[in-house]
């Protein structure tokens, strides 16, 4: 295998940089909190509240409850990829003598719930839910923006048939894309040392790309470095159509079959066919000098492109779980959903160099150790 094709496969496994010496290479030496720990508490809050106002606004949502955990017969848990490397936490309950046990699972992401809850909670076309959101991933590798404990605003939208295309979904990422950016303002507003000119802030535009088109533009690099590429010169994208195969054999990163619509023929602004009807929300964080993530968002699977999905997947079995059999039955609504990384926007929002700066989560010693190191302090 060459070490081209060998990178990429490797860059598919799962988030994450995977190494504490290459991490503490890329952590930068020259940093200092623009808040102090105290302000940080204070600006959590305001901008967490500021987001959750406008989404709701802006995209006709409502504010639910959300379950932290969910029972394994239910099919509802997100395992986030295909490939089985990232499976959620499960447990017994015993219950009474074992007369009505129950197995359970913590939640990865609350992504089908959502759906499921759509028809709980009766929206109707254009109204929707958003969740304040958390969860467990066991399996992350643990870095400056990985974190065992996820928070999440998970948010879901009733759509029509007519709306499952390209066009609408980029209006609803843009209108997403608007609340951040106010957040951005409003945060330095409240605190001015925020607004600094080493730290560019959001540019007002999103820049919307294929995933297809990326690999094209730089074909011998794996996801992660083309990434890293692009954002040098669009320093804001939407990356469209995660989880289709790409010229080169592989996805540009494995995205779960039974959520996200990635096999929908789609077209590029030229015409050219292309595909996906998701995609994910990234930018260049200037204070690590790497490539950030934002949200993973898209318009769901209808019952032909879920069947289509789990054949590339390899998992026409799942066609079993309630879920599945709901979205084939037409039993629950089409729509529209995503997830907004918290501690992940306020990291960068806030101009943090981890995102244990801004939520408590559990860090092993060499990382705390780093951070130390390099003046980032770690909240415990």
């Amino acid at each position: 295998m060459s070490t081209v094709l060998a990178d990429k496969r490797a860059d598919l496994a799962g988030p994450g940089i995977g190494d504490y010496r290459e991490l503490e290479k890329v952590l930068p030496n020259d940093y200092t909190s623009l808040l102090d720990r105290k302000q940080t508490q204070q600006a959590i809050f305001a901008v967490k509240r500021y987001i959750e106002d406008n989404l709701c606004r802006e995209l006709s949502l409502m504010m639910v409850t959300v379950p932290l955990l969910v029972d394994v017969e239910s099919g509802v848990n997100d395992l986030l990829d295909r490939d089985g490397s990232r499976t959620p936490i499960s447990f017994h309950i015993s219950n009474d003598r074992e007369q009505h046990p129950v197995d359970a699972q913590i939640v990865q992401a609350a992504t089908k719930w959502k759906r499921m809850a759509l028809r709980q909670f009766g929206m109707g076309v254009g109204e929707g839910l958003c969740t304040d959101m958390r969860a467990v991933r066991k399996d992350y590798f643990l870095d400056h923006d990985h974190s065992v404990y996820v928070d999440q605003w998970d948010w879901e939208r009733v759509i029509t048939p007519e709306q499952r295309n390209l066009e609408f979904l980029k209006e609803i990422v843009n209108k997403l894309w608007k609340v951040l950016v106010g957040a951005e303002h409003y945060a330095q507003e409240l605190f001015p040392q925020l607004r600094t000119s080493r730290y560019p802030s959001l540019p007002e535009k999103l820049t919307f790309l294929h995933a297809e088109e990326i690999l094209e533009m730089y074909p011998d690099l794996p996801r992660k470095q083309r990434e890293t590429r692009v954002l040098q010169d669009y320093p804001a994208i939407f990356i469209i159509g995660i989880g289709w195969p790409l010229a080169d054999g592989y996805p540009h990163e494995n995205r779960a079959a039974d959520y996200d619509d990635w096999v929908t023929e789609t077209r590029s602004q030229d015409g050219r066919p292309k595909h996906g009807l998701n995609g994910d929300i990234l930018v260049w964080n200037p204070v690590t000098r790497r490539r950030h993530e934002l949200t993973s968002m898209g318009i769901r699977v209808n019952a032909d492109s879920l069947r289509k999905q789990l054949g590339i997947a390899g998992q026409m079995d799942f066609l079993k779980f309630p879920y599945h059999q709901a979205i084939l039955t037409s039993q629950i609504p089409l729509s529209i959903g995503g997830g907004v990384g918290q501690a992940r926007t306020l990291m960068l929002l806030l101009r943090k160099a981890h995102l244990g700066e801004v939520t408590v989560s559990v860090w092993p010693k060499i990382l705390k150790d780093i951070c130390a190191r390099k003046n980032i302090f770690v909240l415990e």
